[in-house]
Order: structure tokens, then sequence, then C-alpha cells
């Protein structure tokens, strides 16, 4: 999946390594813990950046991660969130199904 921040379009993608650093970063104990978040729409403005800059970093964006804090996500922050619950849902999606 991609995301437009600051008018350009960047590939994203979570790696286990970067779910395990979600975990450790937001204070969940699991990952189905951090997906309900979601789900459930329990998740906070700093859920939505890290998962964004894990996503970002993980599928090799060319940009610095931290200028996520201040750059312009198109769509604003309510696409910023449809877009972090769908990198975490793709993330358990069995390939093919």
């Amino acid at each position: 999946m991609s995301l437009v921040v600051d008018g350009v379009r960047h590939d994203m993608r979570l790696s286990l390594g970067a779910l395990a650093s979600l975990e450790a970063q937001l204070g969940v104990s699991s990952l189905v813990e951090l997906v309900q978040r979601f789900e459930t729409t329990q998740f906070s403005s700093v859920d939505v950046l890290r998962v964004i800059k894990a996503g970002l970093v993980g599928g090799g964006a060319a940009c610095d991660p931290q200028s996520v804090d201040h750059a312009e996500i198109e769509g604003g922050p309510m696409a910023a969130a449809r877009a972090a619950a769908e990198l975490l849902a793709r993330a358990f999606m069995v390939p093919g199904g």
C-alpha cells in the first residue's frame, strides 16, 4: 500500500521486526492488542504516527520518518489513521487469501 506525504507517494509495509518494535513503543502486550486498538477506534495520534513511520521505513521510503511529524499527509489525519489501520490489517493477511 502507499501513502502520499508532502506530495510524494511512498510505499509502505510492516516487517516482523517493525511489528515487534511497535509493540514495545506503544506498550502493548501483543500484536492482537495493537490491532484491537485500531479495530475499536481506541488508537491515539501517537499510535497512527508510529505505525505510519514504521510502514515508511519498511517500504524503503526515501524520506526521513521523523519528518512525518510535520508533514502534510494527503487526506489529512483521517486518511493517515485509515492507512495505519490498513497497514496493520495487511500485516496479518494470509498470502493469496
